[in-house]
């Protein structure tokens, strides 16, 4: 029986509203990509991001587009090779990942992990909102152990007064998703220094970034938007201290891993993180994120409703993923 290929777009409602630097989003629009092969079956998750010039229509586009080599057997290896990185290739080579694990018997973590792979604790995202509102989503979440802390409008000092009084038993991330500049980012870290934030993600817009290597990091700071692939890496030595690992950035767990491994060969930290999707899209990341210094998988958190069967949190740790699920 050939090899069949389904592409489904599917919508999850978000509790609130989820705010950053660029926008605000009420509903997690995702794709998942279906790989049938008899009895087996494998799935994939991506999230089309704007900033990255991806919509749902394209990502749809690009993945139908490549149907023709999945159903004649492209290798994830090959697929890094057929597709740029992206939102598309993502679903397909978690599909592909998944429906390998079905077909064989045997599970992800045994080809993705060293160890057995264990529970790992997660970052909780904090809005971008007032300061007293944000505030209130600190003081709700002051019993998780990280949170990480959307910036970069303006008044971002008092942002963090207000998450830092609110939630004082919490490391805190710092991520201004491009909204910093030169004007302001020495003032700013020095302000992160003062309440001892853990991390500062992606302080500067792509391309502006070179003055980080010229000025004091008095707290580390995280590549998030610079970094996609691991041909981006030797262009952020002597820039960042440590890089954010998407699924959807890298397209997909295949070329995530081994980013992972050149990103400890030159020294730096490693985040791994998401878009705001189902716990279909933080499946393998939870096997990507097995030996992370930071770990940012809470989109399932941030929905009004996940899907079923999902990933288990007890409160911001969540267990690797069962079969039903993924892998």
């Amino acid at each position: 029986m050939a090899l069949n290929i389904r592409i489904q777009i599917e919508r999850f409602p978000i509790a609130g509203a989820f705010t950053i630097s660029r926008g605000t989003k009420t509903v997690a629009e995702v794709i998942v990509c279906t790989l049938v092969d008899g009895d087996h079956s494998g799935r994939g998750e991506c999230v089309p991001y704007q900033r990255y010039g991806e919509t749902v229509d394209s990502v749809r586009a690009s993945i139908a587009a490549a149907r023709s080599d999945v159903v004649n057997g492209v290798t994830r290896d090959e697929l890094r090779q057929l597709m740029p990185a992206g939102a598309a290739r993502n679903a397909i080579d978690c599909a592909l990942w998944d429906l390998e694990a079905k077909r064989d018997g045997q599970p992800s973590h045994q080809v993705a992990c060293q160890l057995p792979p264990r529970p790992v604790s997660t970052a909780f995202t904090i809005a971008l909102a007032e300061p007293e509102e944000m505030a209130a989503q600190a003081r709700a979440a002051s019993n998780r152990p990280l949170l990480k802390v959307k910036v970069g409008a303006g008044n971002d000092a008092a942002r963090i007064h207000a998450v830092a009084s609110s939630a004082p038993n919490s490391r805190i991330i710092l991520d201004a998703n491009e909204g910093w500049n030169d004007n302001n980012i020495r003032q700013n870290l020095l302000l992160a220094a003062e309440f001892r934030v853990t991390l500062v993600e992606q302080p500067l817009p792509v391309g502006q970034d070179d003055i980080l290597r010229d000025i004091p990091h008095p707290v580390p700071i995280c590549a998030d938007e610079s970094v996609h692939t691991t041909d981006n890496l030797q262009n952020l030595t002597g820039l960042y201290d440590a890089v954010n690992i998407k699924l959807d950035k890298t397209g997909g767990l295949t070329e995530a891993l081994d980013l992972r491994d050149r990103a400890r060969e030159l020294g730096f930290g490693v985040m791994v993180g998401c878009m705001v999707g189902s716990s279909l899209a933080m499946a393998p990341a939870v096997l990507l994120a097995q030996d992370a210094d930071y770990v940012d998988l809470d989109g399932p958190l941030l929905l009004a409703r996940d899907r079923s069967p999902g990933l288990t949190y007890s409160g911001s740790v969540v267990s690797p993923p069962r079969p039903a699920l993924w892998g």
